[in-house]
């Protein structure tokens, strides 16, 4: 038996009705079973039940053996003794609160098929455990819950932009210059880029924001990238000499410190997203006279964020993948799937927490729009999810499938899950339809 399952059993109300009995107090009969509480404390809070004749209002403690209250060392904690019913699977003691008070004790009676359901899918091996089932749910249901936790890792990766906000002294425009460098990294170069951003402080790229060639200098000076040990046919490469002619100038009179040119990673990478060419971009991005996070608040909506920042690399790499090397002509501009991931992990977050700082509820709301508007990301996940019968209709429902993959389906985590949590209940009413789930 799990604990968490006893806790969903209580929470919805899955288990018969005349099964809860103390062998002294008799039976009981449960008006409310309270909320669920993940925090330190009694499991549900404010339970409300009828013993005797009598309504009793306090907390909810469940644990597999009635022993494991003594366990836990809950008899000598007084935040436990407005705890009036103690629900266990296993009653094998009496059990008493830090006063001296016995607790009333009971064992909830309920359809065995619930626990195979439940065993079903937590130990179904496969990454998503209710492949092939999610089209028995109503589509409806499905919508809200997708909503609900999209906010939820909106609300997530708004304590990450907090923690960059703080670090930089509260300043939007070094904030936004930070998450920027990271997405533009994507996955595979997200650290030397977060690396760069740190030691690379915009307030110096914007002294030179008005000479693109300078801005791209410093970039690639202090990504490492301008040591000939690393392009060796970049030599007699004009424009890599006049670069890093540029930057030992900089470097000097701004004591930067480069980051080790052999972190960046190429392998597996389209030539058109390596770093050189992506650094190239960032520097066209940087290169103006307004500051980034002025010009995105001044955006409207996804098209002209696109238009913002689908910005093209300098003419040299519409020739080139590395220094150095020539190949045939293709365009340096970053593409829209590109662009449309850093507005996901990027722009909006930090307009959503903008919004919440200021305390302007339109800046969270055209954060949420934007994602609403833009189309699904593609990558594995989403591609595991559409086949499994949940297609995404956008940006915003395909992060809330990242948070359900990465949060809870990955450690079978169903019951804290709408979805799961209604296909293990399958074919049993629902008394509170609304939080059939763990999560609160």
């Amino acid at each position: 038996m799990k604990e968490e399952f006893l806790h969903w059993l209580w929470k919805n109300l899955f288990f018969d009705g005349d099964s809860l009995c103390d062998r002294e107090a008799g039976v009981i009969e449960v008006i409310n079973p309270g909320e669920y509480n993940r925090d330190s404390g009694p499991d549900f809070f404010n339970t409300r039940l009828i013993i005797g004749g009598t309504e009793w209002a306090g907390n909810t403690e469940i644990h597999i053996n009635a022993s494991d209250w003594y366990r836990h060392g809950h008899h000598t904690d007084h935040a436990y003794d407005n705890v009036i019913l103690h629900l266990v699977y296993n009653e094998d003691t009496d059990v008493y609160s830090a006063s001296g008070r016995r607790l009333i004790t009971a064992r909830p009676g309920f359809d065995t098929a619930l626990w195979d359901n439940y065993l079903g899918f937590v130990n179904n091996p496969v990454s998503l455990p209710c492949s092939g089932y999610i089209g028995m749910i109503d589509g409806f249901r499905v919508k809200h819950w997708l909503w609900s936790v999209a906010v939820e890792r909106l609300e997530r990766k708004s304590d990450e932009v907090r923690e960059i906000l703080a670090k930089t002294g509260n300043d939007w425009e070094e904030t936004l210059y930070r998450l920027i460098s990271r997405y533009f990294g994507f996955r595979v170069n997200t650290d030397p880029f977060e690396m760069l951003a740190t030691r690379l402080p915009l307030k110096v790229i914007r002294k030179h924001s008005d000479n693109l060639l300078q801005v791209e200098a410093l970039l690639f000076g202090t990504a490492g990238l301008l040591d000939e040990v690393l392009f060796r046919e970049a030599v007699s490469d004009q424009y890599f000499l006049l670069l890093a002619r540029e930057y030992r100038i900089m470097r000097s009179k701004y004591s930067l410190q480069p980051v080790d040119g052999w972190l960046w990673k190429y392998h597996r990478l389209r030539p058109a997203n390596f770093p050189t060419v992506r650094l190239s971009q960032l520097a066209a991005l940087l290169a103006h006279s307004e500051g980034l996070f002025s010009r995105v608040l001044d955006c409207r909506g996804h098209e002209s964020l696109r238009q913002l920042l689908g910005v093209t690399a300098s003419s040299y790499w519409n020739s080139h993948y590395q220094f150095g090397k020539d190949v045939p002509v293709t365009a340096g501009r970053a593409g829209r799937q590109s662009v449309d991931l850093l507005i996901i992990n990027a722009v909006a977050p930090l307009l959503f927490v903008y919004g919440k700082l200021r305390q302007q509820q339109e800046w969270c709301d055209r954060a949420v729009e934007i994602l609403d508007a833009l189309p699904p990301e593609e990558n594995s996940v989403v591609t595991g999810f559409t086949e499994a019968g949940l297609r995404p209709e956008s940006a915003f429902a395909s992060q809330a499938l990242l948070e359900l993959r990465n949060v809870r389906c990955r450690h079978h985590r169903c019951l804290d899950c709408a979805i799961g949590s209604s296909l293990i209940s399958m074919g049993h009413g629902l008394k509170r339809s609304d939080s059939l789930f763990l999560e609160p």
